[in-house]
């Protein structure tokens, strides 16, 4: 059985998630011929920008996730938080790419993730999980 299934699950997805925003950046750095920094290109500072905010609150969210796993809070609020944060990053990231963004989805996007971080900082600070008795 793996260790911490459903942080690896989400780390996972999201890494995956990464690495389709940051190869968005390369191909249009090789289209635009830019090397550092967005140049004018307005497209590639989008992609740059949904990379990084991608990189921005991930991480955060994976080790809230692998921490209230570590003290078995029940596996659906676990799949809620892990689902929230895969979600808000996508829809923020589909939000802010486009040229004009799409404002909507990119606030739908960050309040997913700030309720799951919201959330997952609450849960792990005031030790309100439900244990699975694992």
């Amino acid at each position: 059985m793996t260790a911490f299934p459903v942080t690896s699950l989400y780390a996972g997805l999201l890494a995956l998630l990464l690495m389709l925003l940051s190869a968005r950046v390369s191909l249009r750095r090789r289209a635009t011929g830019t090397h550092l920094g967005p140049g004018e290109d307005r497209r590639l500072l989008r992609a740059i920008r949904a990379q990084a905010n991608f990189v921005e609150y991930a991480p955060m969210a994976l080790l809230l996730l692998l921490l209230l796993e570590a003290r078995d809070l029940a596996p659906g609020l676990l799949h809620i938080l892990g689902g929230a944060t895969l979600g808000g990053r996508l829809l923020h990231a589909l939000g802010l790419s486009p040229e004009p963004e799409k404002l909507i989805l990119r606030q739908l996007g960050m309040v997913l993730t700030f309720g799951a971080l919201g959330a997952g900082a609450g849960l792990l600070l005031f030790g309100l999980w439900a244990p699975t008795g694992s």
